[in-house]
């Protein structure tokens, strides 16, 4: 059996590594050769719009902010303040080229998200709107547990730092995370930052990225909206 090299290249056409996309009125920087996957999270297409719905007015953190993009249509949409964290020095640098492109203003905070959430707990920080939007906690079934506790953790950090009324869009892009363990990862943070909430929506992957019944890896996205409630 022969296989095809594996190379990284444009293979017809003239069309050159960077490229510029406008989603929900912001304009990005596409790197299509060096970036991740095509250069862009495509699969939360259509997600970006709804999070934003959320945010007119509101403290806005976006976790793993990677390149802004859920950080930026958040202050399109009239977000009072935006935060993204992110620890890649270099993604940082695109979310703030991106922020500059589209004359919108966010901060941007290069660190490691669970550390930027502790020490925000301890200096009494406070959102309105945080998104979780980390990278794929594991990619074997072998790693499941270590990644439902690393899920664990984050959520509880997060409804910590969420206002009374305050909403949280999170997401896991770990196949063998299932919706089940993925809910129960969070009712259990819920119980552990004594808060309340309500599940307004669940979130997928955008058609572009079809669920093939054959192949259950096809389905490796899913996502929540819950907003906090008095309670604990």
């Amino acid at each position: 059996m022969r296989y095809l090299a594996s190379r990284t290249n444009v293979l017809a056409g003239s069309v050159g590594s960077q490229i510029e996309i406008e989603i929900e009125n912001v304009r990005f920087e596409v790197d299509l050769l060096h970036g991740q996957k095509t250069g862009f999270y495509l699969d939360q297409r259509h997600n970006y719009a709804v999070v934003a719905g959320y945010a007119r007015e509101r403290r806005v953190l976006d976790c793993f902010t990677n390149q802004g993009a859920f950080a930026l249509t958040c202050a399109r949409a009239g977000a009072g303040e935006v935060t993204g964290v992110e620890e890649n020095a270099e993604n940082i640098a695109t979310a703030k080229q991106n922020a500059a492109r589209n004359e919108l203003n966010a901060g941007w905070i290069q660190q490691d998200v669970f550390q930027f959430l502790r020490a925000s707990e301890k200096a009494g920080a406070q959102y309105d709107l945080i998104i979780l939007d980390p990278p794929s906690f594991t990619k074997t079934r072998s790693g499941l547990r270590d990644a439902l506790r690393g899920y664990r953790e984050l959520h509880m950090r997060a409804f910590k730092l969420l206002s009374k009324d305050g909403v949280l869009a999170t997401f896991s892009c770990s196949h063998h995370v299932s919706d089940t363990a993925f809910l129960q990862t969070i009712s259990d943070a819920l119980v552990d930052a004594r808060r309340s909430a309500r599940r307004l929506r669940r979130f997928e992957q955008a058609p572009d990225h079809p669920v093939l019944p054959t192949i259950p890896e096809t389905e490796y996205f899913k996502g929540f909206l819950l907003e906090m409630m008095p309670g604990r």
